[in-house]
């Protein structure tokens, strides 16, 4: 029988650790340019990431699809530099009001990519568990806790520069993601399948 706390804390550490920090920069990315005003949205933004995540997971657990591992290692810091560079452009695009759901889109789909990242040592876990679905549900909830606290860690951070230091939310905004971007090349060059 699995124990739900056990994949829960696997699933926190999968996000918060240090040593495999492209989830951190995905998350950051994608909460920059957010105030405490949207937070709501962004919870939104990461669910689906983490749905998607877990989509991908079971997936691969119930060996319906199996995905290219080098492929994926190359994509995963592709959706952080892809996520950043469209925050940047957002912060400088004349907003027309009909931007549609190209962001829901686009964080769903690296939710899977990111998911199949973690898929072959997941699965790994998963070998002795007759039962996937809860594990799945653990880890999903493992996933979702930890990545409120980053998206709430950068909106706090956001919160202190923009209004008790005085930089601008433009300035914060890019910078933020032109470091994500500097982060993510090495990453990119590393990851290069081909």
């Amino acid at each position: 029988m699995y124990d739900f706390w056990f994949y829960c804390k696997l699933g926190i550490n999968h996000v918060l650790d240090w040593g495999a920090y492209d989830h951190v920069l995905f998350l950051t990315a994608l909460t920059a340019p957010f105030t405490f005003k949207h937070w709501k949205k962004v919870v939104v933004l990461a669910t689906l990431f983490t749905i998607a995540h877990c989509l991908s997971l079971a997936l691969s657990a119930y060996s319906i699809v199996k995905a290219d591992v080098e492929l994926i290692e190359f994509l995963i810091p592709l959706t952080i530099l892809l996520t950043a560079s469209y925050n940047i452009f957002q912060v400088f695009a004349v907003q027309s009001g009909t931007r549609g759901y190209l962001l829901e889109f686009s964080t769903t789909f690296f939710g899977l990519i990111h998911g199949f990242g973690f898929s072959n040592y997941f699965n790994m876990l998963m070998s002795e568990e007759e039962e996937k679905i809860g594990p799945l549900l653990g880890f999903a909830c493992g996933i979702e806790i930890s990545q409120i606290i980053v998206i709430f860690a950068v909106l706090i951070l956001a919160f202190i520069f923009q209004n008790k230091l005085g930089v601008k939310r433009t300035v914060f905004t890019v910078l933020i993601l032109s470091a994500i971007i500097l982060l993510s090349i090495p990453m990119l060059i590393n990851g290069w399948p081909w």
